[in-house]
C-alpha cells in the first residue's frame, strides 16, 4: 500500500439509510459509510463466488452487450495511455454480462483478457429490476451505474456530480484529494482520455517524485478509504479520486447527481470554451476577464442585479428552465457564427 498507508482515513459514519441524505449529502469532504448497503440481497449473493454472482444477476440482465475493456497482465491493472500518448494500453469490445462473468471466472482465459473492466454502465437499462431489491435513498434524478471487473486501477480523476458509491462484491481502496490539489496531481490531456475524464498521470503504486515532484504535496492532502462488501463512500462534487479494485471479482453500484438541474448544462463545457476563448489572451486581459467571472459567476449574489428594475434583469437574475434554454440558444447561435 506504500505511502497511502500513512494517509489519514476518510471520516467514517455508521448510519441507517434513512439518515443518509440529511447527514451526508451536503458534506464538504468524503464520508466512508461502513455497512450502509450490507442488507442488499446482491451483496449476500455475490460473496460466495463469481458463479453465484452471475446466478443472481441473471435475474435482471438483458442480452444487450455492454462495453468492456481488457488488457494483458503487463499493465498491472492500470488502465492508462500507451507510451507516446497516441492511444491507450487496453482494448475495448462488446460482450454480454453473461460472457464477461464467465470469462472472469475462467482461470485459463486468454492472456489478453488478464484484466477486464466494465465501467459506468446504467443499471436501469442493463439490469432492469435490480434496484427494486437493491437501492439507496438518493435524489430522484440520480443516475445509477454499475462497475465490475477484476483487479484494476482507475487513475485519479474528478466528476462534476456528487457520488455515492456502494460496494457489492470485492474490496476497494479509494484515495481522495480536495479540488485545490489539481496543480499537484499532474493531470493529462483533456481531449484524449481513457474514459472521458482527464486523469492524473502519477502511478500511485510507485510515485515518481523526480518526474512529478509536486505530487509530494498532494500526498500530504490525501485521504484513504478501504471499502468492504456492503460499504459505501460519499464523494463530493469535484473531489479527485483514485480507485483500486483489489479482488478477483469486484462489483460496485454508484449514484451520480448534481446540485443544479440538467437544463443548466455541464460546467466542463464552459471550461473548454474558456480555454479556447481566454487562455491565449495577454495576461492583463486575462486578469480583466477574471474580474468579470468573479463578478458574474464565482462571487455573484443579488448585488449583480438588484440595481436593475426587475423587468429588465434578464439573465442576470436567477435562471429558470425557460431562461436557460433562451441563453443556450443564443450561445449556440453565437458559437456558430
Amino acid at each position: 500500500m506504500g505511502w497511502q498507508a500513512e494517509a489519514p482515513a476518510v471520516r467514517a459514519m455508521r448510519l441507517a439509510q434513512d439518515d443518509l441524505a440529511a447527514a451526508v449529502f451536503d458534506a464538504a469532504e468524503p464520508v466512508h459509510l461502513p455497512g450502509l448497503v450490507g442488507d442488499w440481497p446482491a451483496v449476500a449473493a455475490c460473496q460466495e463466488s463469481i458463479q453465484s454472482a452471475a446466478q443472481y444477476l441473471a435475474r435482471f440482465w438483458t442480452n444487450a452487450p455492454v462495453t468492456a475493456y481488457a488488457a494483458d497482465a503487463s499493465i498491472g491493472g492500470r488502465f492508462f495511455y500507451n507510451q507516446d500518448f497516441t492511444g491507450f494500453n487496453f482494448q475495448s469490445g462488446r460482450a454480454t454480462l453473461a460472457d464477461i462473468l464467465r470469462t472472469l471466472a475462467d482461470p485459463q482465459r486468454e492472456a489478453r483478457l488478464a484484466t477486464i473492466y466494465v465501467g459506468s454502465t446504467p443499471v436501469d437499462k442493463w439490469l432492469p429490476g435490480f434496484r427494486a431489491e437493491n437501492d439507496a435513498p438518493v435524489p430522484g434524478d440520480a443516475l445509477a451505474s454499475f462497475w465490475l471487473g477484476n483487479e484494476t486501477r482507475i487513475s485519479a480523476h474528478y466528476d462534476f456530480p456528487s457520488n455515492l458509491a456502494c460496494v457489492v462484491a470485492g474490496h476497494r481502496r479509494v484515495t481522495l484529494f480536495p479540488p485545490d490539489q489539481i496543480a499537484n496531481l499532474y493531470v493529462g490531456p483533456v481531449d484524449r482520455t481513457p474514459s472521458g475524464q482527464a486523469i492524473s498521470l502519477v502511478d500511485f503504486s510507485k510515485p515518481d517524485l523526480a518526474r512529478y515532484p509536486k505530487f509530494a504535496e498532494a500526498m500530504r492532502h490525501a485521504q484513504v478509504a478501504l471499502l468492504a462488501p456492503g460499504d459505501a463512500i460519499f464523494i463530493p462534487s469535484m473531489w479527485w479520486h483514485h480507485v483500486e479494485s483489489l479482488a478477483p471479482f469486484n462489483l460496485l453500484i454508484n449514484y451520480w447527481w448534481a446540485a443544479t438541474p440538467t437544463y443548466m448544462g455541464t460546467p466542463s463545457n464552459a471550461l473548454l470554451h474558456a480555454m479556447m476563448a481566454l487562455r491565449e489572451l495577454p495576461a492583463r486581459e486575462r486578469r480583466a476577464w477574471r474580474t468579470l467571472f468573479d463578478h458574474y459567476v464565482f462571487e455573484a449574489d443579488g448585488e449583480v442585479y438588484e440595481h436593475i428594475p426587475e423587468a429588465g434583469r434578464g439573465w442576470l437574475a436567477p435562471l429558470d428552465e425557460a431562461g436557460a434554454k433562451q441563453m443556450r440558444a443564443q450561445l449556440l447561435n453565437r458559437l456558430n457564427q
